[in-house]
């Protein structure tokens, strides 16, 4: 079995944070660093890449073995009867739903904040292919994590599509992204899975371009929830 890698900081019930992209949680610190006075914020790395495995080969990954991952995570983290909050973002946010779908038990609330489940959209399989091909074109070199991002994450992860309901669940989508693909992919995603939907600073990087605010507002939503 890999072995798990992740962070943990500050004190309070457990948030688990699931970074986007390839996994790398680089230019989290802010966020988290705001969060940790009110939690105990564990950082899931699915991949390793920020403790020491940047340089190594990949396959195309698979959002159970990402969300699997993150059970384990807390089956470390968590006491019993304990249950966590969970936010994640973008390819984060698509980990979030099939966690959540799968181990519901263990989760107090989740916000998936813009996951790129495009399918769901009228006319996804053409937007998903124009998605990939778009990013795809931009690719940096191998061995970064934006390289292992668009050659082992994004195929996959953007053709996930989560079930019809899910309990205990918020969809967000940055205020700057809208009118873009991935604030409509959200709205319904949130439609599809009966979730709250609401807006978060910035846009689909809010997270990094707007740390204090972007946790509060994560805060806020996660608390208010219960």
């Amino acid at each position: 079995m890999a072995d798990l890698h992740y962070d943990i900081t500050g004190s309070g019930p457990v948030l688990l944070v699931l970074p986007g992209g390839a996994g790398h949680p680089m230019g989290l610190g802010p966020f988290t660093e705001h969060l940790s006075p009110h939690f105990t914020v564990v950082t899931y790395d699915p991949l390793g890449l920020a403790h020491g495995h940047l340089g190594n080969a990949f396959t195309d990954q698979r959002v159970r073995d990402w969300s699997e991952g993150a059970h384990r995570v807390l089956e470390e983290v968590l006491t019993p009867g304990e249950s966590a909050y969970v936010f994640g973002t973008s390819s984060g946010g698509i980990t979030a739903l099939d966690l959540l779908a799968r181990h519901p038990d263990r989760l107090r609330h989740v916000i998936a904040h813009e996951p790129p489940c495009v399918t769901l959209l009228p006319d996804g399989e053409r937007l998903r292919t124009e998605l990939v091909e778009q990013l795809d074109a931009a690719r940096p070199a191998p061995g970064t994590p934006m390289a292992v991002f668009l050659a082992h994450v994004l195929g996959p992860f953007t053709a996930y599509r989560p079930p019809a309901a899910l309990p205990r669940l918020t969809i967000a989508a940055g205020v700057g992204s809208k009118g873009q693909l991935l604030h409509r992919t959200a709205e319904s995603a949130a439609v599809h899975t009966g979730a709250a939907f609401t807006e978060f600073p910035g846009g689909h990087l809010g997270v990094l371009e707007d740390p204090a605010e972007f946790a509060d507002r994560a805060r806020a939503t996660l608390l208010g929830t219960g």
